[in-house]
């Protein structure tokens, strides 16, 4: 019914709080040079396998270790899985100590799994001259050494793009919220300066519509007689004070000489039934005397 820039800015907060995570959430450029490392590998395997064309799936993180998924079948000389992923992991600088499982797809068994430290490398590798049959496999490659200096210095070949891409994210965080706060003082400056409807009487949660003889509660229109209206508008002009019976009466009926003495009681009834949804707009019988409109803070 009435459209409140309040609402407006709720919006705006919601909206906010949903994006900045979303900014923090996604892939550092750490991550990234990991992921393409990662799928180098993958598609190293598969050349391995004499396979040029099938594609390395997406790379998926799983807590501490990444999978690389593959779209085809392949069998696998686990020697030559070594070396393939040995060679390609020091190319890339990606690290020194890491632990590779080859798991099977359909069961999740793992077949084959082997670890890589920079110590002791010659008696890592069970089994190396037995074939795997051809198999949908994947490998969860973990890496023991990611926060160590030598991998990240090796990872972040271009600290420089990196640092200007969280710049840039902050940047970007920043322009968010000076939007949003210059939007907000508009229109919080803008309701503020609004012209007040001089027919809409503040009535506790309700608005009296003077004009149109209606009352107002959150989206709700509450209909008054001409009477109930006059009779309300009354009691408000004198709000918190006495208004003797006879006052009311020549007011509000004055002398149209159809009202008997109980009429103005079935009036403030029906008044007080149309005021009970705010608890503190009270209608109050001061007996002998008249009725008082109460307005509690």
């Amino acid at each position: 019914m009435y459209s409140s820039p309040l609402k407006i800015v709720a919006i705006l907060i919601l909206s906010l709080l949903i994006f900045i995570p979303r900014i923090h959430a996604q892939h550092t450029p750490l991550d990234r040079e990991i992921e393409v490392a990662l799928r180098m590998i993958g598609h190293q395997v598969l050349l391995s396998s004499k396979d040029s064309t099938s594609r390395v799936l997406p790379i998926v993180k799983e807590d501490d270790r990444y999978k690389i998924q593959f779209e085809t079948e392949f069998e696998f000389i686990p020697e030559a899985l070594v070396a393939t992923i040995d060679r390609v992991v020091k190319d890339t600088g990606l690290a020194s100590s890491y632990i590779v499982e080859v798991q099977e797809c359909g069961s999740g068994e793992v077949v084959y799994s082997f670890k890589m430290e920079e110590v002791a490398q010659s008696d890592i590798v069970p089994c190396q001259s037995r074939i795997q049959e051809s198999a949908c496999y994947n490998l969860l490659f973990t890496l023991l050494d990611r926060e160590s200096e030598n991998a990240i210095i090796t990872i972040e070949s271009k600290p420089a793009n990196d640092s200007k891409a969280t710049i840039k994210k902050y940047l970007s965080i920043g322009a968010l919220v000076l939007m949003f706060s210059m939007v907000s003082f508009f229109l919080w400056n803008r309701m503020r300066n609004l012209p007040k409807d001089p027919n809409l009487i503040p009535l506790g949660e309700y608005q009296f519509d003077k004009r149109n003889t209606e009352l107002l509660i959150e989206e709700q229109r509450i209909e008054l007689t001409s009477k109930e209206a006059d009779l309300l508008l009354l009691l408000y002009d004198s709000a918190n004070t006495t208004v003797e019976r006879d006052v009311i009466l020549n007011l509000v009926w004055g002398d149209e000489g159809d009202y008997v003495g109980r009429t103005l009681d079935v009036f403030i009834s029906k008044l007080r039934k149309k005021l009970e949804f705010d608890s503190k707009v009270k209608i109050v019988n001061i007996r002998g005397v008249g009725y008082k409109l109460v307005m509690d803070d």
